[in-house]
């Protein structure tokens, strides 16, 4: 039997025959971790220090945010024009929407430009998946919800201690609660952990993991469609490529509302560090 042409090279995108089909003989050629590492665009990758096409797009990505909000509002209008009017309704639908109602209009008004700025390059960040040429979502990489997740929790605790000072931080962390008795340690254990552990660790996974397997969803329904169109595998293929359009158009949804719910959760952290403790 014929085998797929797998590299040898692992940082390979897509490790598979071009004229690879059903019936030919070779096996289908399911995407893999190799399908989410990239080989350097430059500088070596055995020095880790090199530059790849993930790191291309996050920077093409926080590019274009900043360039669409400054064409926006450069010279902004009273009657506002379609471009302005677009990023009017994205920043005041994240103000009032995540911000205000999650932290409050007097509280939140300060962190509105970080939660407004996190949303847009997030889903930025996701829309590359489906983008031609890109096909990838950055989020898809781990290191980049960290990064975003480990913002968020510097953000967060040292919000904390700076308005409730060592003592009213700790308790804040450990849900501190007197009136639980000679359970209160173990509860106090069980917050902490959460609340500076895993809290931030589900933080940076939950954007990580749906785009991680959306996005192998969508290789494997489009490499699918390919390897059946041979044959009477075309019709099996044309119901693959179907299901290629249903999942990009629910990759767009998914997308927006990852982005979405990464900022509510910062919002949910803030107002936290902000609430005081009884």
């Amino acid at each position: 039997m014929k085998e797929p042409a797998v590299s040898a090279d692992p940082t390979q995108v897509l490790a598979f025959e071009t004229d690879c089909h059903i019936f030919d003989g070779c096996g289908f050629p399911a995407p893999g971790l190799h399908s989410f590492m990239f080989e350097p665009l430059w500088g070596d990758a055995d020095s880790n220090v090199y530059f790849n096409k993930t790191m291309l797009l996050a920077l093409l990505g926080s590019i274009v945010v900043v360039g669409f909000f400054w064409a926006a509002f450069r010279k902004p209008k009273v009657v506002p024009g379609k471009l302005q009017m677009v990023a009017e309704t994205g920043y005041d639908f994240i103000r009032r929407g995540v911000v205000y109602e999650t932290i409050g209009k007097k509280e939140g008004e300060k962190y509105v430009p970080l939660i407004v700025s996190l949303f847009f390059f997030i889903w930025m960040m996701n829309l590359w998946s489906i983008i031609p040429v890109a096909q990838f979502p950055v989020t898809a990489i781990i290191a980049y919800p960290a990064v975003l997740a480990l913002i968020v929790y510097v953000v967060w605790v040292s919000l904390t201690f700076k308005r409730h000072g060592f003592v009213g931080a700790f308790k804040n962390f450990s849900g501190y609660d007197k009136s639980l008795g000679p359970v209160l340690p173990l509860a106090m254990f069980i917050e902490l952990l959460s609340n500076l552990i895993v809290r931030p660790f589900t933080h940076a996974v939950r954007l990580f993991a749906n785009m991680f397997a959306g996005h192998t969803l969508l290789l494997l329904f489009t490499i699918a469609s390919w390897y059946l169109l041979n044959g009477f595998g075309i019709a099996y293929a044309g119901v693959s490529f179907v299901m290629v359009i249903v999942m990009t158009a629910f990759e767009l949804f998914i997308q927006a509302l990852q982005a979405y719910v990464f900022v509510l959760l910062t919002c949910t952290f803030i107002q936290g560090a902000l609430a005081e403790h009884h």
